[in-house]
């Protein structure tokens, strides 16, 4: 009797573990390949040794036990070759999913190639397409999923371009007092009168304008730097300009960069929407609301930061809706602001003053909103 009891027992146990889904292997390892011309041989790539390819290799096998699928991230005109055949050309920056089922018979060795006519393809995105997993608890609708692990370099550099945000602050402050005080202090922040006085009553060109307009801009992108670390994330950007994953110093300084020039070119933009409205005298105290609440706000930022720092691998979902929010409420209160300046200074019940703040907050309001936050 105790005998078919064990068989009865091992054949549950065998039904149970056949009927779970077992996890198939990668059909891609980490282990990439450089063609050498003058050795004529395919040889491991080390990032930190070689120079950057256009084209890296890999050989791949197919069998019952692999996931022919693969996900990765491609800017515009990336190939994937199998063989030396052509299989895939990405028509946009995106992130795609490929199945080479449909290409690769099962036991035969085939050699993948993944190839950019300009740059080096982005081969760490490489990876299994992520599968929702089971519920692990007794709620149905409760998804687990892993946390992301982020990079120390990562943080290092976030933490090494927050203290120099730091500096340039505490330089600010004890160099420019007046100034500082003329943006940061509340009873100077909530007055009408004070557009006329410290750093905005000088020119946009003067040296201490520059310098709190770059500190802003640092701590503008450092925070979306933080929160879209992928490819993919920023694609518009992607489109317009080259900055890779992995060289995220490059990316912090191309952001910054954007920032501020949006800042300075805003003034030219008033200007000219300003003479073709004819409304150019609306043009400076537009600007200057403009300007005083966006580097007013702009000093929580690094805030944010610190607490994307510490929190992020712990409740990285929440961390990342506040750091959204924030900047929403950043460009969002500062389009209001300036209406609410304007309409105390000239009276909006004209619609072609109006037609004008719509055109020069609302649009741009709009179109930073989705280059940023609803990616």
């Amino acid at each position: 009797m105790r005998f078919w009891w064990v068989v009865i027992g091992l054949w549950f146990w065998c039904g149970l573990a056949l009927g779970q889904s077992v996890p198939l292997k990668p059909l891609l390892s980490s282990d990439w390949m450089i063609y050498q011309a003058h050795r004529n041989q395919l040889v491991p790539y080390l990032p930190e040794f070689h120079d950057e390819h256009q084209a890296l290799y890999q050989w791949v096998t197919l069998d019952k036990f692999t996931n022919p699928k693969i996900e990765f991230a491609a800017r515009k005109e990336l190939c994937v070759f199998l063989d030396n055949q052509l299989i895939f050309v990405a028509d946009s920056t995106a992130r795609y999913t490929l199945d080479l089922s449909e290409f690769l018979t099962p036991g035969k060795k085939y050699l993948l190639s993944v190839w950019h006519p300009d740059q080096q393809p982005n081969y760490p995105s490489f990876k299994v397409p992520q599968e929702p997993l089971a519920s692990l608890s007794a709620k149905p609708n409760l998804k687990y999923r892993p946390l992301p692990k982020q990079p120390d370099m990562h943080r290092s550099a976030l933490i090494f371009f927050m203290v120099v945000v730091g500096l340039i602050y505490g330089a600010l402050r004890m160099t420019f007092y007046s100034d500082f005080a003329s943006i940061f202090r509340w009873s100077n922040f909530t007055k009408l009168s004070t557009l006329e006085e410290g750093l905005l009553a000088k020119p946009i060109g003067n040296w201490s304008s520059i310098l709190f307009v770059l500190a802003f801009a640092m701590s503008f992108a450092l925070l979306i730097v933080a929160i879209h670390t992928n490819l993919e994330d920023l694609a518009l950007l992607n489109q317009l300009f080259t900055a890779t994953q992995a060289d995220l110093i490059s990316k912090i300084l191309l952001y910054s960069l954007i920032i501020f020039l949006f800042v300075i070119f805003k003034y030219l933009f008033l200007r000219l929407m300003g003479f073709i409205f004819g409304v150019g005298e609306m043009v400076l105290p537009q600007y200057r609301e403009f300007l005083r609440t966006l580097l007013g706000m702009g000093i929580f930022l690094p805030f944010i930061l610190l607490l994307y720092l510490g929190l992020w691998s712990s409740i990285p979902d929440v961390i990342y809706w506040i750091a959204n929010l924030v900047i929403t409420t950043l460009l969002v209160f500062t389009m209001l602001r300036t209406f609410h300046t304007v309409s105390k200074k000239y009276s909006l019940k004209n619609l072609h003053l109006f037609s004008y703040l719509c055109a020069t907050e609302v649009i741009p309001l709009m179109i930073l909103l989705k280059l940023i936050v609803f990616v």
